[in-house]
């Protein structure tokens, strides 16, 4: 890794930046020597924080914390070494920071993106780990796609992410002021058991072997897919058992299957693989974000854009299966796009 100050932002040997957060979690595990009691210092999931001194420790070329069974974590003597360089860097350039006072606290800080979108676990790890700390983007809400195309077409946030593939973008979007950017494309089909001990490989064996079933919430685009599915396979909603019991994320159905509350449900390939369950491939799809052109041409856009292009999101994809970034970070119109 190298150092250097303003910040202090670290980069790797290719010149990516460390998450700031590194550091502080560093510091927070020296103070309590668990990382459950240093990732809720920082208000962080222990998921995350684990996550983060992974990242770091794979750029730095070695773990920078040892974990202990029974007796908590402690830094290594690369995170100790770590740890001590940025203090002391810290140290080294406070008297300059303080003679340019007047300069730098006079400059503006953009104000972060406001996020409205379809629950996406890469979009979801996007933010935790990127975006959010970068200050790129300071407030994410998860929710139905057509929600989320309503807020952002009233003003209410800067992005919205969707993945609506027959619906009519023309009541939401317009072509001159917003454009669309292609997030990532993903798999998505049938959640269920380990071993898939019911042999289900579509919705319609899904009604005809009575297998006990869980939705996504009315208005979300997964919703829709599965009402579509249904209607082309001439299935009613009366014929899925459990047609009515709704969720809102795809972790939270799979979560619902590994419980054993239902047989199956439909969500994204990544979701199935964080609780051990089987996936059935069914389609793939696009997950868009929306903004105005405005705001993509801005630096903040920009370096957005570039991030979705780039090392900071394929590298959290490869830990997750059933996502193409093929044509990640291309923007296209707002009357183009959608389908």
């Amino acid at each position: 890794m190298s150092g250097l100050s303003a910040g202090i932002v670290w980069q790797d040997a290719q010149g990516e930046p460390v998450d700031p957060r590194v550091l502080s979690l560093l510091a927070a595990l020296q103070r309590h020597a668990t990382l459950k009691a240093a990732a809720e210092e920082l208000r962080l999931s222990y998921r995350a924080a684990w996550g983060l001194l992974v990242d770091a420790g794979r750029a730095a070329g070695a773990p920078l914390v040892e974990m202990q069974r029974g007796r908590g974590a402690r830094l290594t003597r690369l995170g100790a070494a770590l740890l001590r360089n940025d203090e002391a860097l810290k140290r080294a350039v406070q008297p300059l920071r303080e003679r340019f006072a007047v300069q730098t606290t006079s400059v503006a800080s953009p104000s972060p993106l406001r996020v409205a979108a379809s629950h996406d676990l890469l979009l979801a790890e996007f933010c935790e780990r990127f975006a959010v700390p970068t200050g790129l983007i300071g407030d994410i809400s998860f929710r139905g796609s057509e929600d989320c195309l309503a807020l952002f077409s009233r003003g209410a946030v800067e992005i919205a992410g969707f993945h609506l593939d027959d619906a009519d973008l023309r009541r939401f979007l317009r072509a001159r002021r917003d454009s669309l950017v292609r997030f990532a494309e993903r798999e998505q089909g049938l959640i269920v058991a380990h071993g898939n001990p019911k042999r289900l490989a579509s919705l319609a064996d899904v009604a005809h072997r009575h297998a006990r079933f869980v939705n996504r919430q009315r208005g979300s685009g997964t919703r829709r897919h599965i009402d579509s599915l249904l209607a082309q396979a001439g299935i009613g909603a009366q014929a899925i058992r459990g047609y009515a019991t709704e969720e809102h994320t795809h972790l939270a159905v799979a979560a619902t299957v590994a419980t054993g509350r239902a047989d199956a449900g439909f969500g994204v390939h990544a979701a199935a693989a964080q609780f051990g369950l089987d996936f059935v491939p069914v389609l793939r799809e696009q997950y868009w974000l929306a903004l105005r052109a405005a705001s993509l041409a801005s630096a903040a856009g920009q370096t957005l854009l570039k991030a979705i292009a780039g090392k900071p999101l394929s590298r959290l994809a490869r830990k997750l299966p059933g996502y193409d970034l093929r044509h990640s970070g291309s923007v296209v119109a707002a009357d183009e796009g959608g389908a």
